[in-house]
């Protein structure tokens, strides 16, 4: 007898089929298994090797002095004059020290550089988790040309997961509205596949690890 069913039934006579056999779960485990292998570095090494691979600058320092020692030198690299900073915890920071920076909005079209903190870094990509929770808010990390972040030892996670708890020990059910994980300077390859970065914000990016903030 002639079958007079069209391909298209056919088709899906043996999706239906298909769907309704039943069948082993090739991957049991997977939901057990790690993502990722362990890690053995110490974490401030791996996230400069990470952060590194993505066009990021690390920068160790074992206390104040050491850091704006570094500072000034990329200053005068950069010709940096338009420095600025709206966390009270840096402004205190940078003032001991007699560093020049501005401490309000004014004249922000011509920022040149934005310092902040942050609240993680993720080693294992290499990462900075920053939210709007702070007085930096949305701009300061993103409008500049240059990027600054200020961190501790104490702040380095290996994982995404770690940084979260973190953001949840910290704020509980009050979470901030805005939290983003920036990975090295923006950038786009739409044009021609061709890498730019600074397309979408700062060129450059710059984590201080700081040992000591005093």
């Amino acid at each position: 007898m002639k079958d007079n069913t069209t391909a298209k039934e056919q088709i899906l006579k043996k999706i239906r089929k298909a769907l309704l056999e039943k069948r082993e779960n090739p991957y049991p485990n997977l939901e057990d298994s790690p993502l990722y292998k362990k890690n053995t570095e110490e974490l401030e090494i791996l996230f400069a090797e990470q952060l590194t691979a993505v066009s990021g600058n690390f920068i160790f320092c074992e206390d104040g002095i050491d850091f704006f020692e570094n500072m000034l030198q990329l200053a005068d690299k950069y010709k940096w004059r338009k420095i600025y900073c709206w966390e009270p915890e840096l402004q205190e920071f940078l003032t001991k020290y007699e560093f020049p920076f501005y401490q309000t909005d004014k004249d922000f079209e011509q920022a040149e550089v934005g310092i902040t903190l942050c609240e993680a870094l993720v080693a294992r990509n290499g990462s900075v988790m920053v939210t709007n929770q702070g007085a930096a808010g949305r701009r300061l990390s993103i409008f500049p040309h240059h990027h600054i972040v200020i961190a501790r030892t104490s702040q380095l996670v290996l994982d995404l997961k770690d940084a979260f708890q973190m953001l949840k020990n910290r704020y509980g059910n009050q979470i901030p509205s805005m939290i983003s994980n920036i990975t090295g300077p923006s950038r786009t390859a739409d044009i021609e596949k061709t890498l730019v970065l600074g397309a979408h914000g700062p060129k450059e990016l710059f984590v201080f690890l700081i040992d000591d903030f005093a």
